[in-house]
């Protein structure tokens, strides 16, 4: 039986994590509020419930409440995070009056950015840090020192990324020591580009694709674990309204539902079961702090193990909205 490069690796064995970007609810500089609290304690105790043991945080959620949401809530339960996988994301800069919105993974930054993800989390380690979207100032030594540094201390166990493709994985492995665990990209029913730069090799259809020619087999050949955000796109094809004159997603719809109640499952558990039952061993990352939402995905993995070829293709086809070509 196939086990993902993070079982492999002794890492996770959830097939699903829970992306906690949503877990407060807003934006702004406001201090966390019972409400975020509410919602992030009934989203994480709903994970836990549906067998969902990652978490995926990062630096800029809600402007960093989510983190701190999250670990207030870890310190009123003492010995669960021993039985969880924590990952949080830096290098992202929020726009602010008189600083535009950018990247940065100079060593200091990635350094002060753990310090304050591991502070509001109330833990002393990661498990897992991304690089959160490519920095185009980015110097890898200066990377390798970061992760040196915070591996040496015991303050992150592993690394990856997230948006990134094969050359930019590569530039930055070249210089660090420590193996890139993962990455983190948007690969759903609603973006299947990932799928389409494989079938489209040689046609003219081809050049309209941009996810980065040959990352899927490079993060297979490379044990690199694929997680995938935004898979449920925001319920396009599991009960949010469908735009007028949208026949792919009406079609696909249908067949979703269908699936759902041959399998006696949810819609939101095909929908991400299509994804898993590729060989990659993709990990869908689900955004969703709705209780109810998150037990509805909990099925994914036996759909995934339920869907024949058949069945991938023809939601494949569908969603993509004509013939194979």
């Amino acid at each position: 039986m196939k086990v993902m490069p993070l079982q492999s690796r002794g890492i996770s064995d959830s097939r699903l994590v829970l992306g906690c970007m949503g877990l407060a609810t807003n934006w702004d500089w406001s201090p966390v509020t019972n409400e975020d609290r509410k919602r992030a304690a009934g989203a994480v105790e709903a994970a836990l419930a549906a067998g969902i043991t990652m978490f995926d945080h990062a630096d800029i959620y809600c402007r960093t409440k989510s983190e701190e949401v999250f670990g207030e809530w870890l310190a009123e339960h003492p010995g669960t995070r021993e039985r969880i996988v924590l990952q949080s994301k830096c290098g992202i800069i929020l726009e602010e009056e008189g600083t535009p919105g950018h990247f940065n993974f100079s060593r200091r930054h990635i350094l002060d950015s753990v310090e304050g993800t591991l502070k509001r989390l109330r833990t002393d380690y990661l498990d897992v840090l991304l690089l959160h979207r490519p920095d185009p100032l980015l110097e890898p030594d200066e990377i390798a020192e970061a992760f040196t540094e915070l591996s040496s201390a015991g303050k992150v166990r592993h690394f990856g990324v997230s948006n990134m493709g094969t050359a930019q994985m590569r530039f930055i492995q070249r210089a660090i020591s420590q193996p890139l665990v993962v990455n983190q990209l948007q690969m759903g029913l609603g973006h299947l580009d990932f799928v389409n730069q494989d079938v489209w090799v040689n046609q003219q259809k081809g050049l309209g694709v941009h996810f980065g020619e040959g990352i899927v087999e490079y993060c297979r050949t490379e044990g690199v674990q694929l997680q995938a955000w935004g898979p449920l796109e925001q319920g396009k094809y599991s009960g949010k309204p469908i735009e007028p004159g949208d026949e792919a997603a009406e079609r696909t719809v249908r067949l979703v539902n269908g699936l759902a109640e041959r399998f006696g499952t949810t819609p939101d558990a095909v929908v991400l079961g299509w994804l898993m039952r590729h060989p990659a061993m993709i990990q869908p990352v689900i955004g969703s702090a709705n209780p109810k939402r998150i037990e509805a995905c909990q099925g994914a993995a036996q759909v995934s193990e339920q869907l024949t070829r058949e069945d991938w293709y023809r939601l494949y086809l569908s969603a993509r909205g004509d013939r194979v070509s």
